[in-house]
């Protein structure tokens, strides 16, 4: 039996063989275990400083990115446990095989690390939108997506970094002083999307507008319903999805419906040059009756405004709240009924565009 295991082929013991295998199974049998147990420790220390911690969504986000990582990990330390057959370690494209093996290994290791890192970001955007749901404040969740978006690029790059350095050997400094300069000229190619990109922080940080305002900016108006690193997405009123470079959202003259104080409407009427004089004051004062009625209406005016050609001008003037598109408009035509019912009774006619005859 020792001479089995003593046996070598390719350069390494069948023994040196078997105790990578066995490694490389057992983790693999174990990996979800252990991964949840490293989870559940990670949960209490954090419990401990964060009274309010989900351990179970945390478990969930990571358990499989972590065993993941663990795999790989043990497989590429079990590894080294063996020396590369030369009779296997030929060239391909001036690397050997050796070469191109491990820096596949590496890519995959840090791959899996960058994976878990992602993960541990969504778990902090997460909470940290369970909590800005709570407050009343909505551009919380938006700085909240905003920066979820951004450290996930940030940790992509890095990533990348890692990838070019420990599986392909270049030096960091290099690379960042090579990068600097593609950056430059790559900076000049895509001006308009640096702009759009410092344009949403602007956005950010000095709120013109948050998700789900009523806005109107150019020849669009809608709900705002998220805002991107380059863009911001609305929901219009005929219900199509337009997407809004961000730099036009803050270059522009934008007006956030969703901030103003009142809602203001108006309405002329136009009545006959025939109508007495009495006539017209009964038909003001029960214009203003009725407004004084309509719960919503928090001020209003009714004016006897203009003598034209063709017609007396009665100016109705009201605001309401800020309220819901629909209700406003419900208000202003039950005014339009009641100002023609009340013309009506009172036998008051509207002109008709056309200057009356002479009585």
């Amino acid at each position: 039996m020792k001479e089995f295991f003593d046996y070598t082929i390719w350069g390494n013991r069948v023994s040196d063989y078997l105790w990578v295998i066995g490694c490389i199974v057992f983790i693999l049998a174990l990996n979800r275990i252990i991964s949840k147990y490293i989870a559940i420790v990670l949960s209490r220390l954090f419990r401990r400083a964060w009274r309010t911690f989900d351990g179970e969504r945390f478990s969930a986000l990571i358990i499989h990115p972590l065993g993941t990582f663990l795999v790989v990990t043990a497989s590429i330390v079990a590894a080294y446990r063996l020396s590369f057959p030369e009779e296997l370690n030929f060239t391909l494209y001036k690397y050997t095989l050796q070469q191109v093996l491990l820096a596949l290994m590496t890519i995959v290791q840090v791959a899996t690390f960058i994976w878990l890192l992602l993960r541990l970001i969504d778990f902090i955007a997460a909470v940290l939108e369970d909590r800005a749901r709570r407050s009343n404040d909505q551009s919380d969740n938006q700085l909240v997506v905003f920066f979820r978006d951004f450290l996930k690029v940030i940790v992509g790059l890095v990533g990348v970094m890692m990838i070019m350095h420990f599986a392909f050997g270049y030096h960091i400094g290099n690379l960042l002083t090579g990068l600097s300069i593609v950056g430059a000229a790559i900076a000049l190619a895509l001006r308009e999307s640096l702009e759009n990109l410092i344009a949403s922080f602007v956005i950010f940080f000095d709120k013109p507008f948050t998700t789900g305002d009523f806005v109107r900016v150019q020849n669009v108006a809608g709900n705002v319903e998220r805002i991107g690193l380059r863009s911001t997405r609305v929901r219009t009123t005929d219900k199509s999805y337009v997407t809004v470079p961000n730099k036009q959202m803050v270059d522009s003259i934008l007006d956030n419906v969703s901030l103003r104080s009142q809602i203001r409407g108006e309405s002329n009427v136009f009545i006959s040059l025939q109508t007495p004089l009495e006539k017209i004051d009964a038909f003001v004062a029960a214009l203003h009756k009725y407004l004084d009625g309509v719960p919503e209406v928090q001020a209003h005016q009714v004016l006897f405004n203009d003598i034209r050609v063709h017609a007396f001008v009665i100016f109705i003037e009201y605001f309401t709240p800020n309220i819901d598109g629909a209700l406003f408009a419900s208000i202003r035509q039950q005014l339009n009924f009641f100002t023609l019912r009340t013309a009506t009774e009172m036998g008051i006619r509207l002109a008709d565009g056309k200057a009356d005859p002479p009585a």
